[in-house]
């Protein structure tokens, strides 16, 4: 079931105009090991990394690339880290329309492949992802490409791609469905932010449920970042109204994004949901990336394990109650980010044996 189950609810589009390859509708799954470890018992994973082309940008695609159809574009310029251009390639595609994709300089290789395997053309801007300065022209640039009268700019921030972004919304209200079935509200979603849509769209979908009492009030939204992309959870956090640009630092891939985007409205929808910020180091993320795929048997990029480090963070420090439901949006799948799995393994042993060897171990 797709996020189309929601067509009323989403921005108007005719049917026959509407794109979908069987995005959303992701499970809600408990944690065996690592909450109960941590003296959670009601800690769960949205699993967004199960969507079609192994994200939960499938939602903001899905929703964007109808929207051209139904406005008669046919060339799809856009601006990702990786995990927007894939999604984005898979779903023009199968409108087929034209992809034409600017990558920021660390977008990992593994999901560059993906992007061209659709057919999409890309280029890679140096710069692009890192300095704040360089990220800025570089949008701006590609809106300006946009504006030519048969395409259309896609970039996954409600700033520049409203549309697109009402499809991501869709996460907070299934997560308000999907309470039903817990028997128990969820009182917090930890969400990994960049630019800061996701997180925006998560706390705009759970408001909207609330507003049409599908829940009875907003679970607190609050937004996870690098240390080296403190944009908006440390302004959030330190009860600032604005977000920040910064020189990005983290090795993060898909959430190095320096400028302000999304973050001044980020802020202000998470504290009136009850959220904050959270910052964490890289090294927390390699380590929850880590524990996801041998405790909890969920294999996500590092993007995704951003919120459960958020999560440890916050139940270490107190700032959670521990009999609380608490749920982490797992953004993507490990098989986006090559470079972090061979971090993962490397020191996995894998002998190549005989067949007498083998035999020997019965």
């Amino acid at each position: 079931m797709s996020i189309w189950r929601f067509a009323d609810w989403l921005h108007p589009c005719d049917p026959s105009f509407r794109i979908s390859f069987g995005e959303g509708n992701t499970p809600l799954v408990r944690s065996r090991h690592i909450g109960p470890e941590a003296g959670v018992g009601h800690l769960y994973f949205k699993l967004e990394n199960l969507n079609p082309s192994g994200s939960y940008k499938d939602r903001f695609a899905a929703a964007a690339i109808s929207d051209m159809l139904a406005r008669d574009k046919h060339r799809c310029i856009a601006t990702t880290s990786g995990n927007t251009g894939s999604a984005l390639a898979a779903a023009a595609a199968a409108a087929k329309i034209d992809c034409e994709i600017a990558v920021v300089a660390t977008a990992p290789q593994s999901k560059l492949r993906q992007m061209l395997a659709y057919g999409a053309k890309l280029c890679i801007v140096e710069g692009f992802g890192i300095d704040p300065d360089i990220t800025r022209d570089a949008v701006e640039t590609v809106k300006k490409l946009g504006e030519a009268p048969d395409a259309q700019m896609q970039v996954s921030a409600y700033c520049y791609s409203p549309v697109g972004m009402t499809g991501v919304q869709t996460i907070g209200y299934e997560l308000a469905e999907q309470s039903g079935d817990m028997g128990r509200p969820i009182n917090h979603v930890f969400v990994s932010a960049g630019g800061g849509g996701l997180t925006l769209a998560t706390a705009r979908g759970l408001a909207r449920a609330a507003n049409e009492a599908v829940i009875e009030t907003s679970p607190a939204v609050h937004c996870v970042q690098p240390e080296g992309n403190n944009t908006i959870a440390g302004p959030l956090r330190d009860g600032k109204n604005l977000a920040q640009t910064v020189n990005c630092t983290t090795n993060v891939s898909g959430l190095q994004v320096p400028a302000v985007m999304d973050g001044n409205e980020v802020i202000p929808a998470c504290r009136n949901s009850g959220g904050t910020g959270v910052l964490v180091r890289d090294d927390d993320v390699w380590e929850a990336q880590g524990r996801m795929a041998r405790e909890e048997g969920i294999f996500c990029e590092p993007a995704a394990a951003v919120p459960l480090a958020g999560t440890l963070e916050a139940i270490d420090k107190g700032h959670i109650e521990k009999d609380s439901v608490i749920v982490c949006i797992v953004t993507g799948s490990g098989f986006k980010d090559e470079v972090s799995l061979i971090r993962m393994v490397e020191n996995a042993p894998c002998p190549t044996i005989t067949l007498d060897e083998l035999r020997s171990k019965l």
